[in-house]
């Protein structure tokens, strides 16, 4: 048990939130528990690894059998490639995502609530092959304070792969201190040019363990859907310690020719993939079977993959609004464990944050987005009070194809479910504009 775990400053956290009920994002945490990053700087986790964020690009009627013969010598088309090509994608991007902090920091680690306006930037350079890979953007926006709502978006205009979308948590504490966590939002990934394929995906709620003994650390649970345009859906179940396994960070993925295969029988899948997602994955397709899982070909192993560090420009030549200028001085604080600089620094920023909002409300000022507006997809929405989504939407397209609600619910929430049925329910979405950043004049990468 940690050392933290028998401080006094901990019982009286441990105190506090045994009786919290509330937004989780208004909770002040000791400065212990506190990480130096601002939650604005997680999206980077989706492309760490460019190459793979790259390679369904690459992907073609020439190449996939060539590609996945160590996987499936008889793999049936692009389409299919491609999609298996995604779903390890994503595998890859769950180890930083959820078990970096743990890995770096000893523990997970809650990071600094960012401001309205809030903005992360930085790029991909792919030194080592920028002929094929050219550069690689991010960009990252706080929409929302009240809920807290971080917008993001990552694009490769010389292979025209993109993604977009978007996160919201809400958390609450169960009587035992584990702390569940649902994640609203969603992601959209684009390969553009000949290919033209699109691909939906949800995000899996989750829970923090080990609380009481102040070593917490982040669990997945439920599902993650990737629907693709070409029909093909892969579910991917996630679970801790014990259940498929008995090997905590343990998931299983289906890939499915369609959602009515999923539905009709979820055992009928194209292909099974198991194992770590912080570790090693094999891949079995329908038709085969193996006596021993050594003998199912790796379909992803985290160890063998090191991330590629996003590059961001230094501090002096940042814009008061970017996150680490912004942070500087409290990061620093964390960094060197200065408890009292902490408490006096965040506080200033959060009182300074907090006096502009009510200004702003006081002279009936709404906070103007920078790069990303919000589209309303409620049905009958009024086009002259809102932005209402294209005929073509993708996002509205995908998400009928498997039947999820498009409305502001826990992710991955099927039409007809509990959390669909509420009354009052938003429809509204984040949206990249790619016009508000191609004008950008004050903040560069």
């Amino acid at each position: 048990m940690s050392q933290i775990a028998n401080s006094s400053s901990w019982t009286s956290f441990l105190k506090s939130i045994s009786s919290f009920n509330g937004d989780i994002s208004s909770l002040t945490a000791p400065p212990f528990i506190l990480s130096p990053t601002s939650l604005s700087e997680f999206s980077q986790y989706w492309a760490e690894h460019p190459d793979l964020f790259l390679e369904p690009s690459f992907i073609n009627n020439d190449n996939f059998k060539d590609l996945f013969k160590d996987v499936d010598p008889e793999i049936e088309s692009p389409e299919v490639a491609r999609m298996l090509s995604v779903t390890k994608w994503f595998i890859s991007t769950l180890k930083s995502q959820y078990c970096s902090r743990n890995e770096s920091m000893g523990s997970e680690k809650k990071p600094l609530n960012p401001f309205l306006g809030e903005l992360f930037v930085g790029k991909w350079e792919n030194n080592t092959n920028k002929e094929k890979f050219g550069e690689t953007v991010l960009l990252s926006e706080q929409v929302s304070h009240h809920p807290p709502m971080t917008a993001y978006t990552i694009f490769n205009d010389k292979n025209n792969v993109r993604l977009q979308g978007y996160n919201q948590i809400k958390a609450t504490f169960s009587k035992t201190l584990m702390l569940g966590v649902k994640q609203f939002g969603h992601t959209i990934y684009e390969l553009g040019g000949d290919i033209d394929e699109q691909y939906l995906i949800t995000v899996p709620p989750l829970h923090i363990e080990g609380i009481l003994a102040a070593s917490p650390f982040v669990e997945l649970e439920g599902k993650t859907f990737i629907q693709s345009s070409t029909g093909y859906l892969a579910v991917i179940e996630f679970s801790g310690r014990g259940y498929f396994s008995g090997k905590k960070n343990t998931f299983k993925a289906r890939i499915y020719n369609d959602s009515v295969s999923y539905k009709k029988n979820k055992e009928n899948a194209l292909y099974t993939i198991s194992g770590q997602w912080s570790g090693t994955s094999t891949i079995v397709k329908k038709s085969e079977t193996t006596s021993s899982k050594d003998e199912a070909p790796v379909f992803y192993d985290a160890s063998r993959d090191p991330i590629d560090p996003l590059t961001v420009k230094p501090l002096e030549n940042q814009h008061p609004l970017e996150s680490r200028k912004a942070w500087s001085v409290v990061a620093e604080a964390v960094k060197s464990g200065d408890f009292d600089l902490i408490v006096k620094t965040k506080t200033e920023l959060e009182d300074a944050q907090r006096e502009l909002r009510k200004e702003e409300e006081a002279n009936g000022i709404e906070w103007k987005r920078r790069w990303f507006q919000s589209v309303d997809y409620a049905e009958g929405a009024d086009e002259d009070k809102a932005i209402i989504p294209d005929d073509d939407d993708i996002f509205a397209k995908l998400a009928e194809k498997i039947q999820l609600s498009t409305k502001n619910v826990p992710s991955g929430t099927m039409v007809g479910d509990k959390e669909d049925k509420k009354e009052g329910l938003s429809s509204q979405h984040w949206r990249f504009n790619r016009n508000a950043w191609d004008n950008e004049k004050e903040i560069a990468l």
